[in-house]
C-alpha cells in the first residue's frame, strides 16, 4: 500500500502558517512533523523541544519522528543526534531536580499519575544494588527514564556521575539511530520497529557483561 505521508514527497502549499511545524502534530502524524522539520529552518529547534518533552512527561518514543526527520536531512544527521541528546540530558537534569527537591509533591504524583510503581519499586532496588550502572541501564531498557531521573534526585546520587551514565546511554540510542539511517536509509524505521527490543537486550547483556567483569576485576 503507498504510503501517502513519505518523507520525500513534496509538501503542499497552502500559507506560511500551515508550513509552520506544529509539536502537536509530532506524535499524532509523525511523517508530516517530519516533513515540516526538514523544510523549516526550526527543525533543530524543534526537535530538541520534542526530545526534552518525550524525556520529561510524553510516554511515545522519539524515534517515530527522529528517523524520518533524519532520512529527510541526512545531511545534518549528526547534528540531529547531538541536538536530540543535549536536550534529553537538559531534561534529565530538571527531572533529577524534581526528585531532589519536590519528590513528594511532583515526583510521586507523577508516578501514579503514570502508573510506574512497580517499575519504580524495581529500579530503585537495582539503583541501590549497581548505582551507575542501573542508571546507564534504564537508559537503554524499555523502563521509563523518567524513573532513573526520580530515584537518582531523591537518593541525592552525585549530579555529575548521573550526567554522565544518562549522556552515555543517550548517545548509544540517538547516535545508533543515525549510524543505522546512515547505513541502511528508507529501511531505518523498519527496522528499528522490528529488531528495537532485541538491541536493547544486547546493550543490556553488554552492561551486565561489564558490572560483572568489574567484580572480577576487584575481586
Amino acid at each position: 500500500m503507498e504510503n501517502t505521508d513519505r518523507i520525500n514527497d513534496a509538501p503542499s502549499v497552502k500559507g506560511v502558517e500551515e508550513q509552520r511545524p506544529r509539536l502537536r502534530d509530532a506524535w499524532r502524524h509523525p511523517p508530516r512533523f517530519a516533513r515540516q522539520l526538514a523544510n523549516s529552518p526550526l527543525g533543530l529547534r524543534l526537535i530538541g523541544i520534542a526530545s526534552f518533552l518525550e524525556t520529561i512527561i510524553v510516554p511515545i518514543p522519539i524515534e517515530i519522528v527522529l528517523i524520518p526527520y533524519m532520512l529527510a536531512r541526512r545531511d545534518l544527521i549528526w547534528r540531529i543526534a547531538s541536538v536530540t541528546t543535549a536536550a534529553c540530558l537538559f531534561a534529565a537534569v530538571v527531572g533529577y531536580g524534581l526528585g531532589y527537591f519536590f519528590y513528594d509533591s511532583v515526583g510521586r504524583g507523577l508516578i501514579d499519575l503514570m502508573n510506574w510503581q512497580q517499575d519504580y519499586a524495581v529500579f530503585q532496588s537495582w539503583f541501590d544494588a549497581q548505582g551507575f550502572w542501573a542508571i546507564l541501564a534504564i537508559g537503554v531498557a524499555p523502563i521509563p527514564f523518567q524513573i532513573a531521573m526520580l530515584v537518582a534526585g531523591v537518593a541525592g546520587y552525585p549530579l555529575v556521575l548521573f550526567v554522565l551514565a544518562a549522556g552515555i546511554a543517550r548517545s548509544i540510542r540517538y547516535f545508533g539511530l543515525a549510524l543505522l539511517v546512515r547505513m541502511f536509509g528508507e529501511r531505518a524505521l523498519d527496522l528499528w520497529q522490528r529488531h528495537k527490543l532485541t538491541a536493547s537486550i544486547v546493550v543490556l547483556a553488554l552492561i551486565a557483561a561489564a558490572v560483572a567483569l568489574k567484580f572480577v576485576v576487584a575481586g
